[in-house]
């Protein structure tokens, strides 16, 4: 981005959550980042020069102080962070194995290792913040949304006015009269085949879905169109090889924020001229970043491994096809060793239980043994 250019501007709301990324390395500390959908794509945007502004209903809590902070690091606007009514921050605990072919494997865990009780979980915006948000999204180019409120909606469509794209991963089941709504006003919809095959009615019409796009895990991914008003037929891009492979969780993040990043700042203007060849372009950018990723544990790992200095390169490099060259690894990766307090453990609960790497670690292994 040339000095004095303005920056583009995405709004997200949806699935932002603490991480607490546990390695396959039993010696490796736990680490604690932002994380969720939502986190992840407006943290990478931030990253790759966007002004982000993540709507949340944050409350203050450990684990939203951690959130704020890691997200404040990258640069991202937390101007709407803590939307009311707010809410305990959600916690998910990923764990990282080796399968018995040596490859990474990844399970995801709601519930605290210590007490049983659910760990915090997604709470939707409300009116509250459609009245906070709304006179700021003049200017807003992208939409991005991965959980449906009637708020959400509200949101997306005034983006939508203001010309910006709306952008909507579909995270699973959802009320059926939210999810057909969403699908009518996002002009870009994205989802994996494992979770989601059948998105019935994202290029309906009188929906404004202009592209439409199904990810495919190792097959990689395929696309079809409405640029011209028209249905295109799909067509399929290969995944690119990754450097290394050490976990895969936040590659489809990755890719979402990729192909943002390259298509979203026109708004929808931008988006109609991008035309075929800029989509498949922007795709397969989106696709080199998510390959990349899996060279490093957690959703976004590789941002606190790699100098930004490096990354343009590396990723040049993974998309040229020579991923033999990407240094995987420039710095130690940083973390904080604060405890995260589960919300459901009882308030007499001594510390040493709390959710901070090394009980976090003993727990596992005792729940793993039983």
């Amino acid at each position: 981005m040339r000095a004095g250019e303005q920056r583009p501007q995405v709004f997200g709301t949806g699935l932002i959550a603490l991480d607490l990324v546990m390695s396959a390395n039993p010696a490796a500390p736990v680490r604690s980042w932002a994380g969720g959908t939502c986190g992840n794509v407006l943290s990478i945007l931030a990253y790759l020069g966007w002004d982000a502004f993540p709507i949340a209903r944050l409350n203050g809590d450990p684990a939203s102080q951690r959130v704020k902070q890691d997200m404040k690091r990258w640069g991202v606007r937390l101007d709407f962070a803590g939307c009311k009514p707010t809410s305990h921050t959600p916690i998910i605990i990923q764990e990282i194995r080796r399968g018995r072919d040596g490859k990474p494997i990844h399970r995801f865990s709601w519930t605290c290792p210590h007490c049983g009780q659910w760990l915090p979980g997604f709470k939707a915006v409300t009116k509250e913040s459609v009245e906070a948000v709304g006179p700021s999204l003049v200017e807003c180019n992208v939409f991005f949304m991965d959980r449906l409120s009637r708020a959400a909606l509200t949101l997306a469509a005034e983006a939508s006015e203001q010309g910006g794209i709306v952008v909507f991963e579909p995270s699973g089941k959802s009320d059926p009269k939210l999810m057909a709504e969403a699908l009518k006003l996002s002009h870009i919809v994205k989802y994996a085949d494992e979770r989601l095959t059948a998105v019935g009615g994202a290029m309906a019409r009188g929906s404004a879905t202009l592209l439409e796009i199904q990810t495919l895990g190792s097959r990689g991914l395929r696309f079809r169109h409405r640029l011209g008003g028209s249905v295109s037929d799909w067509k399929q891009l290969s995944a690119i090889t990754p450097p290394r492979l050490a976990d895969t969780c936040g590659s489809g993040d990755w890719c979402t924020a990729g192909l943002i990043a390259k298509i979203g700042s026109g708004g929808q203007v931008g988006l109609r001229k991008s035309g075929v060849r800029g989509i498949e372009a922007a795709l397969q950018y989106g696709q080199a970043l998510a390959a990349w990723n899996c060279g490093f544990e957690g959703a976004r790992g590789g941002m606190y491994a790699v100098e930004r200095s490096l990354f343009d390169d590396q990723i040049d490099a993974v998309a040229s096809g020579r991923p033999e060259t990407v240094l995987v690894e420039s710095r130690r990766v940083s973390r904080s060793n604060r405890p995260v307090v589960c919300p459901a453990c009882p308030p007499d609960v001594p510390k040493k239980v709390f959710l901070s790497s090394r009980g976090l670690k003993q727990m596992a292994a005792k729940a793993s043994a039983a």
